[in-house]
């Protein structure tokens, strides 16, 4: 095998893991809060990935919870939550919006908690 067959493999390689990164997660999360117990995340998939495509309620779901435990609160609600396609000139990916309000025992209604989704 010649050397520049090997460092162009190399360099073909490279340039697909750095495009691709299979260790990079699946999904971007930008959180924004609205008040003190209500929060708005979009999120947006990577271009180029295998498999992930259902993940975005979980991922949501995670950080809901994550700030439920950190902020002392009894349980959250998901008020919106909605997904899609962007088309973008290089490539179309999924994008998910959701809005949630961490609730206190007392405002938790275990019958209408979360039952959309």
């Amino acid at each position: 095998m010649k050397l520049s067959t090997l460092v162009t493999g190399l360099a073909v390689a490279a340039a697909i893991y750095v495009i691709y990164d299979p260790l990079a997660p699946n999904w971007e999360i930008e959180e924004s809060r609205l008040n003190d117990d209500t929060y708005r995340f979009s999120l947006k998939m990577k271009r180029y990935h295998t498999g992930g495509s259902g993940e975005s309620i979980q991922i949501l779901k995670r950080r809901a919870s994550q700030l439920q435990y950190e902020q002392g609160f009894a349980n959250y609600q998901i008020l919106e939550y909605t997904e899609g396609i962007d088309s973008q000139t290089i490539g179309a990916r999924r994008v998910a919006e959701g809005t949630i309000k961490l609730v206190q025992r007392e405002q938790a209604d275990s019958f209408r908690l979360n039952d959309r989704y």
